[in-house]
């Protein structure tokens, strides 16, 4: 195998939660470049049949399911699904996450809006629900001989912001889990993450202006947005046997930042 073939992953089979829209549609398809067979899974079937379409022009096998993985009890009907299928399980990217529903037009919110419950909704979507895929996978996964996890987690685990508390307090937990999982299930199955920064997709549009996103843009020392393919290759990396000794780690695709690059939308509490 030559270097550059070793970050191809030729007839493995993927799943992908997350994958109707974004960066988790962006991992499909250059997982399906790559060569792997994918299960798309979202609760959207009209965004996963899309996406189906993509895979199925670059010549690879896709199954949808059209689920939601905030109940958990959908993680093993995927896991099924995927085994009667393909027969195998050799790579799982855990991509559903983000900020709970119900909170608005803008991701941030107040300390003192804040309560036990919105965070325990961040915790559950963010954390529980890439816990309750990779259970099941595990066993399929080592069955493979050469299982890896991909977590989807995000730079504002490590970049405090105002009013991010629930959804940053949720991704620095799965950045953490990445590691301890990793420890957990070494030497058998690789367990990494990536951890994108501002990344231009249809969420990002809903939540910021145009003048939003300039500043964003201003404050990154790359000066552009991510795209969902910059997040896409690096979770390949991952899933692929080129990271082959590489595990527990957190890769930052993120245009270079160390702080927050978005303008605050919340009063000073000194005006309070």
């Amino acid at each position: 195998m030559g270097l550059v073939d070793r970050f191809l992953v030729t007839d493995r089979v993927a799943i992908v939660s997350g994958s109707g829209r974004g960066i988790g549609a962006a991992c499909a398809r250059t997982l399906a470049e790559a060569g792997a067979d994918v299960v798309l899974v979202a609760r959207t079937k009209t965004d996963l049949d899309a996406v189906a379409a993509q895979v199925a022009e670059l010549g690879r096998r896709s199954l949808t399911i059209a689920v939601d993985l905030e109940d958990t009890a959908n993680a093993a009907h995927v896991v099924e699904r995927t085994l009667a299928e393909f027969g195998r399980l050799d790579i799982l990217i855990n991509n559903v996450g983000g900020s709970p529903p119900n909170q608005g037009s803008k991701p941030q919110r107040a300390f003192l809006d804040l309560d036990a419950g919105y965070l325990d909704a961040a915790f559950h979507l963010n954390v529980t629900t890439a816990l309750a895929l990779a259970q099941q996978a595990v066993p399929h996964l080592l069955a493979s001989g050469d299982g890896a996890i991909v977590n989807i987690s995000s730079a504002m685990a490590k970049n405090p912001d105002r009013g991010m508390l629930p959804g940053g307090t949720a991704k620095a937990a799965l950045s953490y889990m990445t590691k301890l999982m990793s420890r957990d299930l070494a030497p058998r199955i690789r367990v990494n993450a990536v951890a994108p920064g501002s990344t231009w997709t249809p969420a990002l549009e809903r939540y910021y202006t145009a003048e939003e996103l300039e500043a964003k843009i201003a404050r990154t020392p790359m000066r552009r947005l991510g795209t969902a393919e910059d997040i896409a290759v690096a979770v390949l990396f991952f899933a692929s046997p080129a990271s082959g000794y590489v595990t527990g780690e957190v890769l930052e695709v993120d245009g270079g930042i160390d702080g927050p690059n978005s303008p605050s939308v919340l009063p000073d509490l000194l005006s309070m």
